[in-house]
């Protein structure tokens, strides 16, 4: 918001299109100009072109308080005529901080989407988060974001499935000697739908659906798991629905010379496209390999008219996204219109030592079980605080700590604490928002200000770059300059109480919605656990 204001403004008052860049110093600027591109037009040094640029702006007191040519640059700063009345905006309508105009750009996320053959583990949490995340930043700027989750309910782990509860129906519920396969699902989970399924189908379980009950059942805890984490789905698509499609697309895919026979097995055309081999889709025994129900899939999302489909995919699924999209390629898709985000692997630590896995999944460590130890908005936190493509170690006792070792309790005391200067001085967010603040001249308190109402430009930045890590930074940044302003300055009783608690009203908005944009909570009071 503040950069496409400044941009514009600057650009008028110049009559040319500019770039602006941010300082990392505020001190110096809240935006600058680079005069270099200009030169060779103008032919002229980058500094004259920057000291003629600075004289172009007379009334400085209409956006800014200062513009001054420094080398080859020209600086801008804000004024606080301008700066409060974007709090007195924010304070009047906090949720609507930050936000963006409708964009005429849609999106089709999927991701989760594991087999609906057991609990979700901490490696699809990271996944789960990070989208959900992306969808809240999304939607709030703007963009039409819609989310989905593909149930891959067809193929041999959905037979697997079958067999593992009658075989823990038989163990666990019957009391009979079974000897287990090399592959089975195990675990806790299973003896439990063994049990549930016992209770349904009794002596006849044998010949029941036990596939669809035990997939049914697990879905329930996926979506549980995944609601006590914030998370919400918009649809759920199965797998084996697409399958009466898959003759269509063959059609068509053949009828565009992508696919030939070979070997008794259909193959798609896919190095056509970058893969590295072509891709078998339908076996000797004329069923379809697991890439033909995506092809399916994948041609039906990018043919409900978003502008890009995002899949947010397992670090293990690196080497199947370019069959995939030389798959959509070939049946006429553009190859940009199909983005994959991957999820690095989570290695948990307790105490510095790796983390026990669970005795319910029998293998992995719990999404559920994370969950439950440490709660939804740290988890989140920690999650987001990394971006998703690199891998991720923390240890779970770190973020249970109550010091600014924790992040998540470091920016929320900052919150805490600006509320409990609002009840000290008897005053709320209201009370302050018709205050002046030119009246007052500290320089570190309005490059704090600005700061706190960059959340826009920091949110459009981790969107368009898929990193969403950039919030947490920005909010570490924002608590730790408010926390240092806060050591320095009296505010309550003070001279400038209004003009301080104006300000700290803003970077309490600003951290309020950053966190609820990440599925955050935050506290208006800290409590000791």
């Amino acid at each position: 918001m503040l950069k496409a204001i400044a941009k514009d403004y600057i650009s008028k008052v110049l009559s040319i299109d500019i770039e602006l860049e941010s300082p990392k110093n505020r001190a110096l600027a809240h935006f600058a100009l680079p005069c270099f591109t200009f030169a060779k037009e103008q032919k002229k040094a980058p500094n004259i072109i920057a000291q003629e640029f600075a004289s172009k702006f007379d009334n400085l007191n209409d956006v800014f308080s200062s513009v001054q040519a420094v080398n080859a640059y020209v600086n801008f700063k804000f004024s606080a005529n301008f700066l409060n009345d974007l709090v007195k905006k924010s304070i009047e309508n906090p949720k609507d901080f930050a936000k963006a105009n409708d964009k005429n750009e849609s999106f089709l996320l999927e991701y989760v989407s594991a087999n609906p053959t057991g609990p979700l583990h901490i490696g699809h949490a990271r996944g789960a988060i990070y989208g959900d995340s992306l969808k809240r930043v999304a939607r709030h700027l703007g963009y039409k974001f819609d989310t989905e989750y593909y149930v891959n309910d067809a193929g041999k782990q959905i037979d697997l499935l079958k067999e593992s509860v009658i075989l823990a129906i038989k163990d666990y519920v019957l009391k009979e000697e079974v000897s287990y396969p090399e592959v089975f699902y195990g675990g806790e989970y299973m003896q439990e739908l063994a049990q549930l399924a016992y209770e349904k189908f009794a002596d006849n379980y044998l010949n029941a659906d036990l596939a669809n009950f035990a997939k049914d059942e697990i879905l329930k805890e996926i979506k549980q798991t995944l609601a006590n984490a914030g998370i919400v789905i918009d649809t759920y698509v199965n797998e084996s629905s697409y399958y009466k499609k898959l003759p269509e697309v063959l059609e068509k895919l053949k009828v565009l010379n992508m696919t030939y026979e070979k070997d008794n097995k259909l193959f798609l055309a896919s190095t056509k496209f970058d893969d590295d081999l072509d891709r078998v889709i339908i076996k000797e025994d004329k069923k379809g390999t697991y890439l033909a129900a995506d092809i399916v899939y994948h041609d039906d999302k990018l043919s409900r008219g978003y502008d890009k489909v995002i899949n947010i995919w397992g670090a293990d699924h690196h080497g199947y996204i370019a069959r995939v999209s030389a798959a959509m390629q070939a049946l006429g898709h553009k190859k940009d219109s199909l983005e994959v985000i991957l999820a690095q692997m989570v290695n948990l630590l307790k105490d510095g030592v790796p983390y026990k896995m669970s005795k319910r999944k029998g293998n992995v460590i719990l999404f559920s079980d994370v969950l439950e130890f440490i709660g939804k908005d740290a988890l989140r936190y920690i999650f987001i605080s990394k971006r998703c493509d690199s891998p991720l170690e923390f240890d779970l006792n770190d973020l249970n700590k109550q010091d600014s070792s924790n992040p998540i309790f470091y920016i929320n005391y900052a919150h805490a604490r600006i509320h409990q200067l609002f009840a000290k001085a008897n005053k709320s967010f209201l009370d302050v928002k018709d205050i002046d603040l030119s009246r007052l001249k500290d320089e570190n308190a309005y490059d704090l200000l600005f700061e706190a109402l960059s959340l826009q430009d920091v949110l459009e930045d981790a969107f368009n770059s898929r990193t969403l890590s950039k919030i947490c930074d920005y909010l570490k940044q924002l608590a730790a300059n408010f926390h240092k302003l806060y050591n320095e300055t009296r505010v309550v009783g003070s001279e400038f109480e209004n003009e301080y608690l104006k300000i700290y009203a803003q970077i309490a908005i600003s951290i309020k919605s950053a966190f609820s944009l990440l599925g955050i909570e935050a506290l208006n009071k800290m409590e000791n656990k």
